[in-house]
């Protein structure tokens, strides 16, 4: 069995997501949960944090399509920093790039928020 972990930390307006382990058909629901108690609260700044994220699956990639519309419509965004490059390619080849932000770090994820 194959570990996950979707861990919380609200900086101000900002919530980042830290991922860690396999995100798949059996932990989806878990980062399904962590992302519907954000919305639930109104929380719609969001940056998912992969650097601890080893592997994602097709489930784990339709949580994120699941959720973007309304949090879009709410006013919000999810940001994607520091994926691994194994990561990476998964959602390049899926055509992520094109429907969402993806930095390099955390750091300027946040900053992107905070720009006038």
């Amino acid at each position: 069995m194959n570990g996950f972990e979707a861990k919380r930390e609200d900086k101000e307006e900002i919530s980042v997501v830290y991922l860690k382990g396999y995100l798949d058909a059996h932990t989806a629901s878990e980062f399904e949960s962590a992302l519907q108690e954000l919305v639930d609260e109104g929380r719609v700044c969001i940056i998912v944090n992969m650097c601890g994220l080893n592997y994602i699956s097709s489930a784990g990639l339709g949580v994120f399509m699941g959720f973007i519309e309304d949090i879009r419509n709410k006013g919000g965004d999810i940001k994607l920093a520091e994926m691994t490059d194994k990561v990476f390619r998964v959602f390049d080849l899926l055509g992520f790039p094109m429907l969402y932000e993806i930095f390099k770090d955390e750091g300027a994820a946040i900053a992107k928020y905070r720009k006038p």
